[in-house]
């Protein structure tokens, strides 16, 4: 697993996104989310206090008041443009991980301060760098050659305006489909 901190919150023109980014490298995974979700992490992140118990505060408590204790969660999987996740918690001296959607996973991980990982080979699928001035490069941070063919350089091109834009949909469109032209899907 690779470990991650949220960075940001979008709102793009197709919805929230989050944006974890690699504490090992460049790299960072944008995940659309929902409303209220990303509204729970804007709340944590902005130190916003309810004056009643939101659902991961809920959450959050009973774990407490059962003395478990919420380990880390992960960004496991990513298949058909869904992401998948586990929250890892200890009880009783057992691991035991429950299936869960990212955003909540990671509403949780915040609130319960424990660490958030991603697997390799999703952040290495879905993760972009977003270099200096917005733009972005492939998940592995490196230019394309310049032999490449201009098909390949536009959709490279039509991709760091997307996501400078924050059209993320688009970008994660231009993103399979150039993948799918360098024959890395």
């Amino acid at each position: 697993m690779i470990p991650v901190t949220v960075t940001n919150i979008f709102l793009s023109n197709v919805g929230f996104v989050v944006f974890l980014k690699s504490r090992q490298d460049e790299r960072s995974l944008p995940i659309f989310i929902g409303v209220s979700e990303a509204q729970a992490i804007a709340m944590h992140i902005n130190k916003v206090q309810s004056p009643r118990p939101m659902t991961h505060d809920l959450l959050k408590k009973f774990l407490e008041l059962v003395e478990c204790r919420l380990d880390h969660v992960e960004v496991t999987d990513l298949q058909d443009g869904t992401f998948y996740s586990t929250i890892v918690v200890r009880f009783e001296g057992q691991t035991l991980a429950v299936d869960a959607r990212p955003s909540d996973a990671i509403a949780m991980a915040l609130r319960c301060n424990a660490p958030i990982g991603v697997a390799e080979h999703v952040m290495k699928t879905a993760g972009t760098v977003i270099q200096d001035g917005g733009e972005s490069a492939s998940a592995g941070g490196s230019a394309p050659p310049a032999e490449e063919p201009d098909a390949i350089r536009d959709l490279e091109k039509q991709l760091q305006l997307a996501i400078q834009e924050e059209r993320y949909e688009d970008a994660a469109r231009l993103r399979d489909q150039l993948r799918r032209a360098l024959h890395l899907a």
